[in-house]
Formats: structure tokens, C-alpha cells, sequence
């Protein structure tokens, strides 16, 4: 089976090569005003986010609330305990910026896009992960702040939940709220104009990692990452997305799932949206030097669920019928 390279993925990749190559252009005393620019652009990004989300199909998701309590247990209980259990083993400063980058991956609400998109090729619950893959991102607003929180402070980044909670409101909150009023009045443009707006979305995060990654290479602060670390971090997400996966399959089929929900549960909830990850990045850890390796897990994160939840909606969409 061939299996197709995300050319999001290769572009993240490039675009570390040149935050390499020219970190100058994203540090803070660049004449490029990136930040302003991310803000903007991070304001914009939700409030299309609002202008897709359709109420009805989120009202009509709402009765099946085992599927629901599933699939938002698993993003925001079962990932953040998982990597809790690890924090008694940190012995140092480097272990313990690795192991936030690693809570904080888990911290982070499901990808919307990728979900769905997942979700219908593999021939599950559209509607269902239409609403989860939605509401996890409206969730993750207030918990996955709370979650860092419990932690952040342990490290030189000074935490306020107060000045957190009035930038998530004003630069996503407040877009998403609007772009739901406005619905009527636009035409569907969000979505006549889906591609060219994903197009933007993902600009945005290109210019955002940009931004994280300029900023810790020219303070050189992967100078205490080897491969052999980059080479643990790739194991440690591959078997945080493992054991989550089998555990919603699991708890899915003891409950009696059929088989649309039960792929619904499993892509949903195994899911961690980069989006998310670096707009959260900027807002929690502002201009942090260590941010680039905060945002390592997720990346590595990202291109591998995309890989591995693709190859098997790709195999479920080839069966004939459900087993239920």
C-alpha cells in the first residue's frame, strides 16, 4: 500500500531547517514583527474556526454521551496521567523541561481537521467526531492551562493565570464566539473558501514554529538534545499513541460501542492538534527559550498519528461490512 508523505509535515520540517539556517529573522529584536503578526493570525485562524462549526450538527452529537465522556477522558485524563506517572523518575533540569514538553503534548485538546477527516475514511461517526473534535477544542481552552499550571512553576517561567485566561479569551474565545454569530450573514464562506482558509491556518502555525524554533537555536539550546534523546522522545510518543489507542478500543468495546463509534473513539481521542500546541505554546510560554523543545513531542507527535491513524482508515475503509 502506498502511503502518501503530508506535505504539512515536510513543510514543518523545512521551516526548522531555516529557523537553522536564519534564526535572526524570529528573534525578539528582529525588525520582522512576528509575534504581532502570529496574534493576528492566531485571532483569525478561530474565528473561521467559528464560522465553520455548525450548531445543529454539534446539538444532534450531543445524545451520545458515552462516546463524548470517551473521547474527552482520553485527551484530557488518560494522556496527562500517563505522562504523570513518569515525573518521579526526573533527576534534572534537562529531564524536567522534557518531561513538560512531554505533559504538555498531553495537556493539548484533539485535532478537528485531521479527526474527521480520519474519521470518514475509515467509514466511523462523521457527526460524532464532527462535535467531539469541536467541543475538545473549546475544552481545552480552560484544561489545558489548569494542567501546566499544576507544573509550570516549577521551572523559570512565571505563570499567570490571569493574563493566560484574558489572551485565550480575546485571541480565541472572543474570534470563535463571533465567527458563530456572524454564520448567517456570511454566505458559507468559510466553508466555499475552506482550502484557501486551511491554507492560511497552516501558514500561521509554519510561522509560529518558525518563530520557537529561531528562538532556541540561537540561544543554542539544543545544544543539550542528541540524537539519542531525539531518538528516546520518538519511541516515547510512539508508545503514549499506542497505549491510548488500545486502551480506548478497549473501554469502547466494553461498553458496547458499535463499530462507527468505537473507530470514532480511537481516532478521536488518540488525536493532539498542533494548532492548538503552538497557539497554547505562545500564549503559556510566551517568549521562553527552551519553547522549541517544548513543541518537539508534539511535532513528533503529529507527523506520526497522521502516518500511523492513516494507514489504518485506509485499511477499515476497505472492509465490506462492520462487525458489530
Amino acid at each position: 500500500m502506498k502511503v502518501k508523505i503530508d506535505r504539512f509535515v515536510v513543510s514543518i520540517v523545512v521551516v526548522i531547517f531555516i529557523a537553522y539556517f536564519f534564526p535572526q529573522w524570529g528573534i525578539e529584536s528582529s525588525i520582522i514583527p512576528i509575534d504581532t503578526i502570529s496574534a493576528i493570525g492566531i485571532s483569525l485562524i478561530f474565528f473561521f474556526y467559528g464560522l465553520k462549526l455548525s450548531p445543529t450538527k454539534l446539538k444532534e452529537g450531543i445524545k451520545n454521551w458515552k462516546l463524548h465522556l470517551l473521547v474527552q477522558g482520553s485527551t484530557f485524563l488518560v494522556f496527562p496521567l500517563l505522562v504523570l506517572i513518569f515525573r518521579p523518575l526526573i533527576q534534572n533540569q534537562e529531564q524536567e523541561t522534557m518531561w513538560l514538553a512531554f505533559f504538555f503534548l498531553a495537556a493539548l485538546p484533539s485535532t478537528v481537521s485531521s479527526s474527521v477527516v480520519m474519521v470518514s475514511m475509515a467509514k466511523g461517526n462523521v457527526p460524532a467526531a464532527i462535535f467531539n473534535a469541536s467541543i475538545s477544542g473549546i475544552i481545552g481552552i480552560t484544561i489545558t492551562p489548569l494542567w501546566m499550571g499544576l507544573f509550570i512553576n516549577d521551572t523559570q517561567t512565571h505563570y499567570d493565570f490571569t493574563s493566560i485566561y484574558i489572551k485565550l479569551i480575546v485571541q480565541i474565545l472572543l474570534p470563535v464566539v463571533l465567527g458563530l454569530l456572524l454564520q448567517r450573514y456570511t454566505n458559507n464562506f468559510a466553508h466555499k473558501h475552506s482550502a484557501k482558509l486551511t491554507l492560511f491556518d497552516k501558514s500561521i502555525i509554519l510561522l509560529i514554529i518558525y518563530k520557537s524554533f529561531a528562538e532556541s537555536f540561537y540561544k543554542n539550546i539544543f545544544s543539550a538534545v542528541s540524537l539519542l534523546d531525539l531518538g528516546v522522545l520518538f519511541i516515547g510518543v510512539l508508545v503514549l499513541f499506542l497505549i491510548v489507542f488500545l486502551v480506548t478500543g478497549f473501554t469502547a468495546r466494553k461498553l458496547n460501542l458499535n463499530k462507527e463509534d468505537q473507530i470514532t473513539v480511537q481516532f478521536c481521542g488518540t488525536k493532539k492538534s498542533l494548532v492548538h500546541g503552538t497557539v497554547f505554546s505562545k500564549i503559556i510560554f510566551g517568549n521562553m527559550a527552551t519553547v522549541g523543545i517544548i513543541l518537539l513531542p508534539l511535532m513528533l507527535f503529529h507527523a506520526s498519528q497522521l502516518l500511523i491513524i492513516s494507514i489504518i482508515a485506509s485499511k477499515l475503509a476497505k472492509r465490506e461490512r462492520f462487525e458489530e
